[in-house]
This record gives C-alpha cells, sequence and structure tokens, in this order.
C-alpha cells in the first residue's frame, strides 16, 4: 500500500462520512414533505364540504333573493296604486266635499246671526 492508495482510502471514507451527514438531513426533509402531503389532503379533504356548503348557500340565498324582489315589486304596485285612488279621490270627491263643507260652515254661521237677530242681540 503506497502513499496514493492511502489517499484514497482516505477520501472514500470522507466521502462516506459526507453522504452519511448529508442523508439525514435528507431524510428529515423527506419526512417533512410527506407529512405536508398529508396536512395538504386533509385540508383539501375538509374544504370541498365547505366550498360545496357555501355554494348551496349562495343559490339559496339568491332563491330568496329573487321572493323579496317580487314582494318589492309588488309593494311598489300597491304604492303607485294607492297614489293613483288618492289623486283621483281628490279629484272626484275633494273638492265637492270642500264646497259643501264651506257651505255648512257658511249655513252655520248665517244660522247663528239669525237667531242673534231673533233674539234680539247684534249680529
Amino acid at each position: 500500500m503506497d502513499l496514493g492508495d492511502v489517499a484514497g482510502l482516505i477520501a472514500a471514507i470522507a466521502f462516506v462520512v459526507l453522504v452519511a451527514l448529508l442523508a439525514v438531513p435528507l431524510v428529515k426533509l423527506g419526512r417533512v414533505l410527506d407529512e405536508a402531503r398529508t396536512s395538504l389532503r386533509d385540508v383539501t379533504e375538509h374544504s370541498l364540504p365547505i366550498l360545496d356548503e357555501a355554494a348551496s348557500t349562495v343559490a339559496q340565498t339568491n332563491a330568496q333573493l329573487v321572493k323579496v324582489d317580487t314582494i318589492t315589486t309588488n309593494a311598489a304596485q300597491v304604492t303607485e296604486n294607492v297614489s293613483a285612488l288618492t289623486n283621483v279621490y281628490a279629484a272626484v270627491l275633494g273638492a265637492p266635499a270642500v264646497k259643501i263643507a264651506s257651505f255648512f260652515s257658511g249655513l252655520g254661521h248665517a244660522t247663528r246671526k239669525a237667531s242673534a237677530r231673533f233674539r234680539g242681540g247684534a249680529a
């Protein structure tokens, strides 16, 4: 065994030690990647039902909004009808009612004046 063989043997041993030292972090990194894969699978398995429930909730909310829109449209139509009815009432009955009220008010005033004159008081 000459000096070159001893140097080669030392280099081979150093290489084996280096590989052994690098193998430990690589094994730990493999375990970390396995755990990350398992965690990702669990998150995916739990997220899909949540997303399905959210889609169902959104669909139900949209259905309720359609109903609310129908109710709002009907309320707007009722408001328009009441407004039109008020306008018709004011046009048809409002002016005659004011005239009748003023007639009876004038009649009451005239009656009070006439009864005061009849009793001999001043008007």
